[in-house]
């Protein structure tokens, strides 16, 4: 059961590719009702989410929790904004950074850690269109490099 808890339940691929990560920092979610039953269950985007500090707290906007099939009634808005649960210092820390501009909170990944909802939040800086293509060949290399290595 423990290697199945710390599994990751949604990852948002694309920020990696938008954006140069510079810090990343883990993060409790604030949920209601049967929330987790649907994070748990991987019901959960994190697409076009971002994270934005606002009066010395961190929210996460725009993350999609499907309504859970059994929650009835006591099911939730799949697209309420949810506090984040970090320590002040790095709630001042992130949010002085990414009032700079080109700089933004992106949630980079969500998993359940000891029974809590974790997510990892990181601190990136926009990419221009000229460096995405620099990076793409940069992999590209690498990719032609293991392959000539693996061929002899």
């Amino acid at each position: 059961m423990a290697e199945k808890e710390n599994r990751v339940l949604a990852q948002n691929r694309r920020a990696r590719h938008d954006y140069f990560i510079e810090e990343t920092v883990e993060a409790g979610l604030v949920l209601q009702g049967t929330e987790i039953k649907s994070i748990r269950r991987g019901k959960v985007s994190i697409q076009d989410a971002f994270a934005r500090v606002e009066n010395g707290e961190a929210f996460l906007y725009n993350m999609h929790i499907s309504p859970y099939e059994q929650g009835n009634r006591y099911n939730h808005d799949p697209l309420r904004t949810r506090k984040l649960l970090m320590h002040q210092k790095e709630i001042h820390k992130l949010g002085a950074a990414a009032d700079q501009a080109g700089y933004a909170l992106i949630p980079l990944k969500i998993y359940v850690k000891n029974g809590f909802a974790k997510v990892l939040v990181g601190l990136g800086r926009g990419k221009k269109k000229y460096d995405k293509r620099e990076t793409m060949k940069k992999r590209s290399a690498q990719r032609e490099m293991e392959r000539a290595a693996r061929r002899g």
